[in-house]
């Protein structure tokens, strides 16, 4: 067998989403994370327009997106839908995280910007590998008021927020993945 297959094949197949809850206190060196943004830096980009764009949010910025993503809510939200719970939970899952990347895109206008999107879906695809491949837990979240952290996020017109990528270590065990064979999900054509 190919070594170097055999581990990536293990880091692929053993990547989950490990959510903020999971985290314990300990803090990623900034040397880590930028190993983990670089990963990103070598995804697949169509006429190399490198769309991806990324704010790194830790220590104290945390409670700031906490406080912008709590006004976004309470602005956004009818009274009537408004939880409590919700609101709470944007301060909760910021503080467990050790650090929290805004996954952004930047439109470059030479290309459809559904490729843009994929080029960067395949960005934040290897910053998880890389995490995984670190012992640390990564999810990426997609709220729908995401939309609403331009300004905070600092995004020139031609950009959008996609999300936030969480990030901590952690001590979950390795749990196995629900996937359906892939043979029920692969057409052949041969002639």
């Amino acid at each position: 067998m190919n070594h170097d297959f055999d581990i990536l094949s293990k880091i692929i197949k053993n990547r989950r989403s490990i959510f903020p809850a999971s985290y314990i206190q300990k803090e990623i060196p900034k040397e880590i994370i930028e190993q983990i943004l670089e990963s990103a830096n070598y995804a697949p980009t169509h006429k190399l327009t490198q769309p991806w764009r990324f704010v790194v949010i830790r220590n104290e910025a945390k409670a700031s997106l906490a406080e912008e993503l709590r006004r976004i809510y309470q602005e956004t939200v009818p009274a009537e839908k408004f939880l409590q719970k919700k609101f709470d939970s944007f301060g909760t899952k910021t503080s467990q995280a050790q650090c929290i990347i805004a996954i952004n895109v930047q439109f470059s206008g030479k290309i459809a910007e559904w490729e843009e999107i994929a080029a960067t879906a395949c960005a934040v695809q290897n910053m998880a590998l890389a995490a995984e491949a670190l012992n640390i837990g990564a999810y990426w979240s997609s709220p729908g008021l995401i939309s609403g952290l331009g300004e905070f996020l600092g995004l020139a017109e031609n950009e959008k927020c996609y999300g936030l990528f969480y990030m901590g270590y952690h001590n979950e065990e390795p749990r196995e993945a629900k996937r359906t064979p892939m043979v029920e999900k692969v057409k052949w054509m041969e002639c």
